[in-house]
């Protein structure tokens, strides 16, 4: 007989009733007082449990504690069983062990299988979605989208193409007008007068084409409008509960967007058309230059075209990112939006494609068209400078650093002057045709948060974080 935790034949044989193996009584008391256990089946047991075996054996006299050999033999003994039971119980260790990591290594390939597959059908999902296009039927009160749309009307393109047509015969010997200011008349701008009233939490601002009343927007679910004759908010437009995130004026019709998704148009002081084509905040709205098509963009990552002949949504795409600005071409055969992934996506307007994406060094804060109709102004979030971008080479002709935040960039009607707002102040920029250099006419520490041109750019309107609006002119 030998036993099962030493492999040598026991002095003191005790059998198991549970498994039926043998083991040294010694070495088997002092396991089963340490794991409670059978060291081979690992079934509970204890002492018992355990059945002395018999054998003939000589029985020896005790000697004395390690005054002769066979007691340092003994002592000998004892170190040699607790080191067998010790590279006992660490076989048994090592062995789950290997068991434990072959179970882990299987999950974590199950677990890469799994998500390269749930990345591959999600990018394949991307690229379906991103292709799909949007209609929706006319009217204003939540009617069912018709997905796969064939884009704009027969009536809108011909009108997007004379457009076109129209305005870029026109657009490079159009003369400056003789009354325009000039880049020594910048030199002298000043604050002149500061409203009194104020539009609390005022986000955005629009100036009309007479250049003689201001859209106020701001996050009290209320539009107001500004008379700069008058000097104070003449009107109140009411959006509901939500925020208004962009205002502009089409003609005599107000527009505002919502943090809901809504873009209401007012006109007279009265609401004419509400669309809720935005799954979430509708972020900015941009006029076309026929004044018959409105568009948004929301963090939904789509653009809507709205007819305004007939108040109804034209078209809407879905795109791959969400969308935070909007503008369209002063040709109006291009829509510009800029998204969240930095990105300044251009857009056919007639046929909805993607026609070029331009680059930016982060979410897109604001953007602007060039009245010559080759350059494009963008700023990101967060940044202090400016990027001029050649629509015909598709790369930054210029960059222009303020050196502090920068919330708005508009170009006035001529394409000479652009104008950089943020919260430290407003920088006018000239370009000048004769010589191809760029020189500041006006730097002013008047904090802004949106910006517009007054008439033949004799003015500049600066909207406060207050609500107030600061008029600059010459002094």
């Amino acid at each position: 007989m030998l036993c099962a935790i030493s492999g040598e034949t026991p002095q003191a044989p005790v059998a198991s009733r549970k498994s039926g193996n043998v083991f040294e009584k010694r070495l088997i008391e002092a396991y089963i007082a340490e794991n409670g256990r059978d060291p081979v089946t690992d079934e509970e047991l204890s002492t018992d449990d355990l059945v002395e075996l018999k054998a003939s054996r000589i029985v020896r006299p005790r000697p004395p504690t390690l005054t002769s050999i066979p007691s340092l033999l003994a002592v000998f003994q004892n170190e040699w069983d607790a080191l067998a039971l010790e590279s006992y119980t660490l076989r048994q260790q090592l062995t789950q062990t290997r068991q434990e990591l072959s179970t882990a290594l299987y999950q974590h390939d199950a677990a890469v299988r799994v998500i390269a597959r749930l990345s591959r059908e999600r990018d394949e999902a991307r690229e379906a979605l991103s292709g799909i296009s949007v209609h929706r039927a006319p009217a204003t009160n939540g009617d069912a989208m018709q997905v796969d749309s064939p884009g704009l009307s027969s009536e809108l393109i011909a009108n997007v193409e004379a457009t076109q047509g129209r305005l870029s015969k026109t657009r490079r010997k159009r003369p400056v007008p003789a009354d325009w200011i000039t880049a020594d008349g910048l030199n002298t701008f000043a604050p002149a007068e500061r409203s009194e009233t104020t539009c609390t939490n005022a986000r955005s601002l629009a100036v009309n084409a007479s250049c003689d009343t201001l859209l106020l927007g701001s996050s009290g679910g209320k539009v107001d409008v500004y008379s700069i004759s008058e000097r104070g908010i003449t009107e109140e437009l009411k959006v509901g509960p939500a925020q208004v995130t962009d205002t502009l004026w089409i003609g005599t019709k107000a527009v505002a967007s919502t943090s809901t998704g809504d873009v209401k148009i007012f006109e007279s002081g009265q609401e004419i058309a509400s669309f809720s084509g935005h799954a979430g905040e509708a972020t900015a709205v941009a006029s076309h230059p026929s004044g018959d098509i409105l568009a948004s963009v929301g963090v939904d990552k789509s653009y809507i075209f709205y007819d305004l002949t007939s108040n109804t949504i034209a078209s809407q795409t879905l795109t791959d990112s969400a969308l935070t600005v909007a503008a369209f071409h002063p040709d109006g055969h291009l829509f510009a939006a800029g998204g969240v992934d930095g990105q300044i996506k251009l857009f056919d307007v007639k046929t909805g494609t993607n026609a070029a994406n331009f680059e930016s060094t982060g979410p897109v804060e604001a953007i602007s068209f060039s009245e010559n109709g080759t350059w494009l102004a963008s700023a990101a979030k967060g940044s202090t400078s400016v990027s001029v971008w050649d629509l015909r080479k598709a790369a930054v002709i210029h960059t222009i650093d303020i050196a502090s935040p920068i919330l708005a960039v508009q170009w006035e009607y001529t394409g000479q002057f652009l104008a950089i707002a943020g919260p430290s102040g407003l920088v006018v920029q000239h370009y000048s045709k004769s010589t191809k250099e760029w020189s500041e006419p006006l730097k002013n520490a008047v904090p802004s948060l949106a910006v517009g041109w007054g008439l033949n750019a004799s003015s500049i309107y600066c909207l406060d974080a207050a609500g107030l609006i600061t008029t600059l002119t010459p002094q």
